[in-house]
């Protein structure tokens, strides 16, 4: 009995960590009008396949889309918008299911996120990009690679994606929450009882410096759970984490694009020797590790990752 009330406990914990990390499954709440980076942004939406994504678009020149992670959102890349808006337009999209576009009932497998995230690059009159992807992120820029290669002029890759993706997790509550998570009744349930402390104990998974945990980064990643509908997403992305290996992972060898490939030295989510086996897979690739970082290093070095993109991005192919 003990054994399995210690089971639910350490489930429940994980799941809605995951929740009041990012966005969390609670009411939905109006639609701000911008985002707050470290400038208040305006937002902008547009239809895609009859749904609302949410979008950030500033800057000339040739585009450049930055892709969030599982369960993430356009803050992720609150330190990359202005400096790279510079000599790019750069768009940083909440993908749907995420942040602030719509959540349908959806199959979330990656062949439909790839749909859908070509859909919304022809609604945006994008033909070709450099796609800067973080954790699943990464995994979508190389699946849009995989499949429609003239869609991408680059690949900037950070964090992520393997190969196999729950063999090479190596966070205990990553790897609970994925094996061993509630009914999504039970996960709401606790989401609505659970306080500032869980997504605090989450941050510091995916976060190695713990001075940049502050009370405005813990209270924005809080408060993000009033936007809602996040959990049934998840669960779906979850369900087809199969769909990835089979119809991606083992093809990540055919990948050809001048690509460059960042991994934090001290990502607890996806550690280092895990980068070392992407960089296998992909020989052509551009290989730094990001000093004093986890598994968001554009987030916790920006200046040494700006710096980095901003070369690749000018280097002539």
């Amino acid at each position: 009995m003990r054994r399995r009330a210690s089971w639910w406990t350490t489930s429940l914990f994980c799941i809605v960590s995951w929740c009041l990390m990012f966005m969390g499954c609670s009411s939905p709440v109006p639609t701000p009008p911008w985002v707050e980076f470290i400038h208040r942004v305006p937002l902008q939406t547009i239809r895609v396949n009859d749904h609302r994504v949410a979008y950030l678009d500033a800057g000339q020149g040739t585009p450049v889309i930055l892709i969030h992670g599982f369960g993430g959102s356009m803050w992720q890349w609150e330190h990359q918008f202005f400096p790279l808006a510079e000599s790019h337009r750069v768009i940083i999209p909440d993908l749907i299911g995420s942040g602030l576009s719509d959540k349908p009932e959806l199959i979330y497998s990656p062949e439909n996120l790839v749909h859908f995230f070509l859909a919304f690059m022809k609604s945006l009159d994008i033909d070709h990009a450099t796609l800067i992807g973080n954790s699943m992120g990464a995994g979508l820029a190389m699946a849009m690679a995989l499949d429609h290669p003239t869609a991408v002029d680059r690949l900037v890759l950070i964090s992520g994606f393997p190969a196999q993706i729950q063999t090479s997790l190596a966070s205990s509550p990553y790897r609970k929450f994925l094996n061993y998570r509630p009914p999504l009744w039970l996960a709401t349930l606790g989401n609505q009882i659970a306080g500032r402390g869980a997504t605090t104990r989450l941050l510091k998974e995916i976060i190695y410096q713990p001075t940049l945990i502050t009370t405005s980064v813990i209270e924005r990643s809080f408060q993000n759970r009033q936007r809602g509908g996040l959990l049934p997403p998840l669960y779906s992305l979850i369900e087809h984490l199969d769909s990835w290996e089979q119809r991606y992972g083992q093809r990540l060898a055919n990948i050809s694009h001048p690509t460059l490939l960042l991994w934090g030295d001290h990502d607890s989510i996806f550690p280092l020797e895990i980068g070392k086996q992407v960089k296998f897979l992909l020989p052509q690739a551009e290989w730094q590790v990001i000093p004093e970082s986890g598994h968001l290093p554009q987030w916790e070095q920006p200046q040494v990752v700006n710096s980095l993109i901003l070369s690749f991005l000018e280097r002539p192919y």
